[in-house]
């Protein structure tokens, strides 16, 4: 199976688009301040915009739809049929494990990160108390994420080239195995026809 150029680039650009997104989202976490209420002597805390959220699951929904695609264009590596044996599976196990890894990570960090996020602190105890504080999502978890998403385009993209290659690999030997066997039994049996051709002139 050789490398296809639309399939590499769907891969490659929402890859793209998820570490753009999940940027987003660390730019856009959540801010909260304590207010008091003017009514009581209660505090309560007053968020900002929630768009983090929404660029981290985009991010999430993203990824994974483009690991869907690798995986099925490849059938997932253990699906499909046997690849060559030699270097290039070896690389190709390789880049499917960092691959898988990396993805998982990223969507980890996506989804704990979204939900994190979306979660808002109300009512917290009485009014003039200094140890208050406002849930937040804490720096560095979306980028986390767009640093995973990074490593795996690179994965995905190295192991789609690899298992193509071992795939391609594969067909190939075979084919140039069957092709030498067909001309070896081809010109055995023009042997026997000169041979037995001979005789009957005989």
């Amino acid at each position: 199976m050789a490398v296809s150029v639309p399939i590499a680039a769907i891969v490659t650009s929402l890859h793209l688009m998820a570490f753009i997104f999940a940027v987003g989202a660390e730019r856009r976490r959540s801010t909260a301040q304590i207010v008091p209420d003017e009514y009581d002597e209660q505090t309560y805390c007053v968020y900002g915009t929630d768009a983090s959220t929404v660029y981290g699951l985009a991010a999430f929904g993203l990824l994974l739809l483009s690991h869907t695609v690798l995986n099925g264009v490849t059938r997932c590596l253990c699906c499909g049929k046997g690849l060559v044996t030699g270097s290039s599976t070896t690389w190709t196990v390789f880049f499917f494990v960092f691959s898988w890894t990396t993805f998982l990570g990223a969507e980890a960090c996506l989804l704990a990160g979204s939900a994190r996020n979306a979660y808002h602190t109300k009512y917290r105890g009485k009014f003039n108390l200094d140890d208050l504080s406002c849930a937040t999502l804490r720096k560095g978890v979306f980028a986390a994420a767009a640093a995973l998403t990074l490593l795996s385009l690179i994965g995905s993209n190295l192991y789609y080239w690899s298992h193509s290659k071992a795939d391609t690999g594969g067909w190939e030997k075979h084919r140039n195995e069957g092709i030498g066997m067909g001309n070896s039994n081809y010109g055995q049996h023009e042997q026997q026809q000169q041979q037995t051709t001979g005789f009957e002139k005989v």
